[in-house]
This record gives structure tokens, C-alpha cells and sequence, in this order.
């Protein structure tokens, strides 16, 4: 099968845009298939990524104002060349909002798949668009999801409010984690010491510094005795975030078996991004053996068993995260009681796993086999 990826973003960019569309590729080709992958031009000067083994067509971007590490693609004649040269089957538009919006439009006449990842209207409440700035996010993502064969959407939270919003043929697709790479096997005795030189316990966070993500809200972690919050990632708030937690630990972006090993060498996970469609680092936590603390909303609610693998915490509550790493540091059982059913939940989420189960709808547009039903969503 020919596919093609348009998506908004593609390495060396370090998101779960990124990420999904990257470990899609890479299993495509390995079942083969012919993917092919549109994405923006990055920076002048990027660290180069690849090669890789299916073509990239880079777009030419400029930086969104606000947030220059993201590159917003522009209408361009590559895309349907590409498409052509290719000899496109059907589209797969990841997270779609710019460049996909062109791409679905150049591709009018091919089937098409829309897999919603950014929740760009909570974004819009995050950064104080208003209503307006909301219900205009909403009008233009119905109007390219609704002309997309199928939404494929992470969670069942997501799903349901985005038949609420009049999206039409929404249907569950999840994410794969590799459970090779992060394994408690990675925990380092040397990465240990120097992150907590006094045998303190180290509480993670791994994702991007920005506004919508809340981490302002761990303060109160890094304040209690005993603990050492470590925040792995970048992006426009790192500044605001240093000064606002100075005891934290902030050690910028890591990638690949250097990550695997932070994960695994910690022993609490956090994250407090209360606008999650899903959320790729609490499973990559959850299979480094992590117990995992998460606010009760979006996608963690189908990752984070409440009282079994972690603890669900009411989202805009930064003391119910402190009191929720609290209780943990205090019961080491059960720490590796839930780190251990955490690890057990997602050893079936393989990446291949889910790239049959994304092919099976990559058909059913194309009208050559069905999906089965249950992962469709009704209200």
C-alpha cells in the first residue's frame, strides 16, 4: 500500500506528533508498504536526522510567533507533486491544522485518514484566545476531519467531545510503545548519583516546556524533603519554569536509550498536562516499571488505573500532585506494586500491534476491508 503522511511535525522535532508519525514509518516499511512523509522544512542549522528508509519531502515553513521551535508548514506545489510522483493511495493526515488543511485539500481526490492528536481548541483556552479563538479552532478542524474518510481518535474522552463538536466516522485509535527500549532493566546506578547525590527520590518529568503543560504546577513537589524533581524536555516556558522551581533538576532535551535510562532510573512519574488527547511519556513511564501521577482528564484517563498503576489527581489541584508524590515516597511497596502492574498493562501496545490495526483502517477508506465495529464511537 501507498501512503502518504502529511504531517505538521517530523525529526529533528521532539513531540507526540513526531514521535507517532516516525514510529508509523518505520513500520509500514517493515510490513511493505511504501510510506512516503510531508513534512515541514525545520530551521537552518537543525541537527539533521536520518536517513531514513522511505522518502521525506520537506515543506517550506516559518516559525509559529509564540513558539519558534515549531515550524508551521506552507502551501506549497511539493505537496501534490509529491503525492503524484508517489503515486498516493491514501492519506494519513497527522494531527492536522496547517499544512495538513493544504495537503487534504491537494489530495481532494484520494481517500483519507485524520488522526487528531493536538487538542489546538484547548491550546486556545490555555492561551487566553477566548471563545472566539475556540469556536474558530473547532469550525476549521471539523471541516477537515469531516472530510476525511475516518477521525481516528486516542482516547475515549477525546472521541466523545469531538462527536460533540459535529465530528462525523470518529473511531479509537491508540498509540504503541516499544517495551524493549524502555524496560526497568535500564536503571542506572551512575545516573542515580548524580541526580540524587543524597539518596533522595527522584520524581520525573518528561515532555515539552510550554503553557498548556502545567508544570508550574510541580512546584510543590521539588519544595518536599527527601524528593529531587527532574524535568526532562524544552521549549518556550523553561526560562519562566527555572525560575519558578529553582530546587528542580532541568536537563533539557533527551533522546532514544539515553532517555530509556532517565526513565528507568527514576522512581515517581509525573505529568500535569491537563489537555492530553492522549499521553505517549505515561506509557513509556508505565513500561520503565514507574508508578505514574496524572491529572483525571483527557487521555490519561484510559492510561492511569487509579489506585492500581498510579494516581488520577484532580487537574487544576497543584497540592493533589504534591500530596499524591507525598504518599508514595512514604510506601516503597507500594511504588513497585504499581510500577509493576503499570508495566504489565502496556506490554501489549506494540507499535506493530497498532500499525495492523491502523492499516485496517487505511482499507476500509480505500473500501477493500472493514474495521470491526467496536472500535467505532457513538454517543
Amino acid at each position: 500500500m501507498r501512503v502518504a503522511i502529511i504531517t505538521e511535525s517530523f525529526p529533528p522535532d521532539v513531540n507526540g506528533v513526531a514521535h507517532t508519525v516516525l514510529r508509523v514509518a518505520d513500520q509500514l516499511t517493515s510490513k511493505g508498504h511504501q510510506p512516503l512523509v510531508i513534512a515541514p522544512q525545520p530551521p537552518r542549522g537543525t541537527r539533521q536526522v536520518g536517513p531514513f528508509n522511505y522518502p521525506v519531502v520537506r515543506i517550506p515553513a516559518i516559525p509559529l510567533p509564540g513558539y519558534p521551535s515549531f515550524r508551521l508548514g506552507l502551501p506549497s506545489r511539493r505537496v501534490l507533486a509529491a503525492l503524484t510522483a508517489h503515486g498516493t493511495e491514501v492519506v494519513h493526515l497527522a494531527s492536522p491544522v496547517f499544512l495538513g488543511a493544504y495537503g487534504a485539500a491537494a489530495a481532494k481526490d484520494l481517500p483519507k485518514i485524520a488522526v487528531y492528536q493536538t487538542d489546538l481548541p484547548a491550546y486556545a483556552r490555555a492561551y487566553r484566545l477566548g471563545q472566539l479563538g475556540e469556536a474558530v479552532a473547532w469550525r476549521w478542524l471539523r471541516r477537515i476531519h469531516n472530510g476525511a474518510g475516518r477521525t481516528l481518535a486516542p482516547s475515549t474522552v477525546t472521541a466523545t467531545g469531538l462527536l460533540g463538536h459535529g465530528m462525523r466516522n470518529v473511531w479509537l485509535w491508540g498509540r504503541g510503545v516499544d517495551t524493549e527500549r524502555f524496560d526497568p532493566g535500564k536503571r542506572s546506578s551512575r545516573l542515580r548519583a548524580e541526580l540524587a547525590p543524597r539518596g533522595e527520590l527522584v520524581v520525573g518529568y518528561v515532555g515539552r516546556l510550554a503553557t498548556e503543560k502545567r508544570v508550574d504546577r510541580l512546584a510543590g513537589i521539588a519544595a518536599l524533603p527527601g524528593v529531587r524533581l527532574v524535568i526532562v524536555g524544552a521549549g518556550p516556558a523553561e526560562a519562566a519554569l527555572r525560575q519558578q522551581i529553582p530546587q528542580a533538576a532541568f536537563l533539557g532535551e533527551r533522546r532514544g536509550d539515553e532517555l530509556a535510562a532517565l526513565y528507568a532510573s527514576m522512581d515517581v512519574f509525573v505529568h500535569s498536562g491537563p489537555y492530553e488527547t492522549f499521553g505517549q511519556t505515561l506509557q513509556e513511564a508505565a513500561a520503565s516499571g514507574l508508578p505514574v501521577i496524572a491529572p483525571a482528564a483527557g487521555g490519561p484517563l484510559d492510561l492511569v488505573d487509579d489506585g492500581v498503576t498510579g494516581y488520577l489527581v484532580p487537574p487544576g489541584e497543584p497540592d493533589a500532585f504534591t500530596a499524591a508524590v507525598a504518599r508514595l515516597a512514604a510506601d516503597p511497596a507500594l511504588r513497585t506494586r504499581f510500577g509493576a502492574a503499570g508495566r504489565q498493562k502496556v506490554l501489549g501496545r506494540s507499535w506493530s500491534a497498532l500499525t495492523d490495526e491502523l492499516l485496517g483502517h487505511y482499507a476500509a477508506v480505500l473500501g477493500t476491508a472493514p474495521v470491526p465495529a467496536r472500535r467505532r464511537v457513538r454517543v
